[in-house]
């Protein structure tokens, strides 16, 4: 197939990008490079043996994203492109709905003028909201912060579309912590600024550019008392985009929705440890008080995707923690600019 990867520079889509091509599909990129940085493109090139179309533009703008669509033959869409910080889509609620949302509804909107009718969309466990582990597809969804609310909106709106269009085929993805990175070590994470999420901090702090972790509280009700998430390998998550494409074309409904995860929690204190046997080292860490909204755990139920997919998470902590260390030790600073 010809596959539109939507930020396909980004840490999950250049993944995803690499396991696509070698399943002999042709992939284009189209990227704003706002999360990203184009030398992404080169080190993707180099893995892949392949030269690869990139088109640089926000799909907000419909007149660029209808002459993609007008342009070039695609069979499906996988879309990465959006805005993912969670303490930041609480400071700017309107930018993370603007361009979370109407980047989709320019993006399916070619797709119905063009007759592309399978899509892959990045959805996220943030959809779950306050619902307790381990956490079913049939769940009702809510959100505690804007940028899970942009997901839970993007979620029934295509189902709206697929209700309306029985020929739509769409996967809804929910994936809940990825981590880790390339076997290469060429691509991998590079947060821009201090780091939203617990594993890129800690290879931050492991490799110099940051003091000391932060654990945000020791007194949940957990078995170490730090707050338990489902950590998935960015690999493994990929292949999931990959089954679930393959498994568009032999489905029956317009949408189907699945769980990317594990199946269990592991704590922020087990993360740590886990990658100072990586490094060879102790890394230094201070227990302070509490996020506000942090919940005590929070993993999947995945039994739906290896049911119908196929697909199981394979990789372990210990492995994650040493492809994501591979990574950072290689790029201590992340992608270089040029």
């Amino acid at each position: 197939m010809r596959v539109l990867v939507s930020g396909g520079a980004g840490y999950i889509g250049s993944h995803t990008v690499v396991q696509l091509v070698a399943a002999g599909h042709e992939v284009l990129i189209v990227d704003n490079f706002g999360n990203s940085k184009p030398t992404v493109v080169n080190r993707l090139e180099a893995l892949t043996g392949t030269h690869l179309e990139v088109h640089s533009f926000d799909l907000r703008d419909h007149d660029k994203t209808e002459h993609l669509f007008a342009n070039e033959k695609i069979d499906a869409v996988i879309h990465f492109a959006g805005l993912k910080a969670v303490g930041e889509s609480v400071e700017l609620p309107l930018e993370y709905y603007e361009n979370n949302l109407v980047s989709t509804f320019s993006l399916v909107r070619a797709m119905r003028r063009h007759g592309v009718t399978k899509l892959v969309f990045s959805s996220s466990a943030t959809v779950y909201g306050h619902n307790s582990p381990p956490l079913t597809e049939d769940m009702a969804t809510a959100a505690t912060n804007p940028y899970g609310w942009t997901k839970v909106m993007i979620e029934q709106i295509l189902r709206d579309v697929a209700a309306a269009d029985p020929d739509l085929r769409i996967a809804l993805l929910r994936y809940f912590n990825p981590v880790g990175a390339h076997a290469s070590g060429t691509i991998g994470e590079d947060p821009q600024g201090i780091p939203n999420n617990l594993m890129p901090f800690i290879a931050q702090v492991a490799v110099g550019r940051r003091d000391k972790l932060l654990v945000f509280g020791d007194d949940y009700p957990t078995p170490d008392g730090t707050p338990l998430r489902d950590y998935i390998h960015v690999e493994d998550l990929a292949a999931g985009h990959l089954a679930a494409l393959a498994k568009l074309s032999q489905v029956d409904e317009p949408i189907s929705t699945w769980n990317l995860g594990t199946g269990h929690g592991t704590s922020v204190l087990e993360v740590l440890h886990a990658f100072e046997q990586a490094v060879g080292r102790e890394l230094p860490y201070e227990v302070v008080g509490r996020r506000a909204g942090d919940l005590p755990e929070s993993f999947a139920d995945p039994s739906l995707a290896h049911a119908e997919l196929g697909w199981r998470a394979e990789r372990t902590i210990e492995d994650m923690c040493v492809d994501q260390w591979r990574w950072q030790s290689a790029n201590p600073t992340g992608y270089p600019d040029a």
